[in-house]
């Protein structure tokens, strides 16, 4: 059975080219990977954004009788704020060529700057859930 799963996988992966200098060739498209990669962070970005500004109309909604009304607000607006700006550095790493030795500098630069941004989005979210909940009763409670 061990030999059956080893050739099975040895048959499945592609063929490993060589150089003239007898070490492996890359055949990965950095600047198509980082393309790729910018989209899926913009979209997952998109989707956090649609999934805040959902949670602030339901804030809103609530009214200021919510508990921590303004608290809220304001962390979903931060968060908001960060995600456009995250957005904005995203689409600018996506549209440069990384393959260029001129751009590599300044597209490592903002691609730490906007993973940072990303971290205090995803702690200003953690916030945001902590203080969003507010007991609607459709549990009761439970008493030991």
């Amino acid at each position: 059975m061990l030999y059956l799963s080893l050739s099975l996988s040895s048959s499945l992966s592609p063929p490993i080219s060589t150089s003239q200098s007898g070490g492996p060739v890359s055949s990965l498209n950095m600047n198509l990977y980082t393309t790729k990669k910018s989209a899926a962070e913009g979209m997952l970005d998109l989707a956090l954004f649609l999934a805040n500004i959902t949670h602030m109309k339901t804030v809103i909604e609530q009214g200021a009788g919510f508990r921590y009304y303004i608290a809220v607000l304001t962390l979903i607006s931060f968060s908001l704020v960060l995600q456009i700006v995250a957005g904005v550095l995203i689409i600018i790493i996506a549209r440069r060529d990384v393959s260029q030795q001129t751009n590599q500098k300044s597209l490592d630069s903002l691609n730490n700057v906007t993973t940072i941004i990303i971290f205090f989005i995803f702690i200003t979210n953690i916030c945001i859930t902590v203080f969003g909940m507010e007991r609607t009763g459709i549990f009761p409670r439970m008493h030991f």
